[in-house]
């Protein structure tokens, strides 16, 4: 009878931590204050690094959405904005492609940033357009596409490599 009881608080517990670490993750599905800052970034290609560095220690990729520069025709300017790679709808490239069995990634995540030139010049800045996801933040990004990218120095050594004939098992 006392097995039953201590297996019966264990269960209780384990209940109880399932519950505050999912509340936690809740919670951390807010993270306008993680983006919210006031530093001026010296050029696009650093607040991105910045803000992708963030996202990944946080547990989720952030994509480019949408970007353009001036060109002295009306009308536009010089932005990038920033968003989870989660954000959008599926869509199919090819008309008559057949229905996937498998799900997609996209769950019309509203998470948004935007980076803009200051207004003197000096760099860019960072204003949170929406800092909420609508999905579960990733503990680890292990497995994960982006994690598996390869970065320049890496691709530079893979083409040598390839060039010396070493195999595939071997690279």
């Amino acid at each position: 009878m006392n097995e039953y009881l201590h297996m019966d608080s264990q269960i209780g517990c384990s209940l109880k931590s399932d519950l505050s670490s999912s509340i936690s993750k809740v919670v951390e599905r807010d993270l306008t204050n993680r983006f919210t800052t006031n530093e001026i970034f010296h050029s696009r290609e650093h607040l991105i690094q910045w803000v992708r560095g963030m996202a990944f220690d946080l547990g989720f990729v952030v994509v480019i959405v949408r970007s353009d520069i001036a060109t002295g025709v009306r009308g536009r300017k010089t932005y990038v904005i920033l968003g989870c790679e989660r954000g959008g709808k599926y869509r199919k490239y090819k008309a008559d492609a057949v229905a996937s069995v498998y799900g997609t990634r996209k769950c019309e995540c509203p998470f948004r940033l935007k980076g803009k030139p200051c207004s003197d010049g000096a760099g860019w800045v960072l204003k949170v357009m929406c800092g909420h996801h609508n999905h579960e933040l990733a503990e680890t990004l292990v497995g994960h596409p982006y994690a598996g990218r390869l970065n320049t120095s890496e691709k530079s050594l893979l083409v040598d490599m390839t060039k010396s004939k070493v195999t595939p098992a071997n690279i």
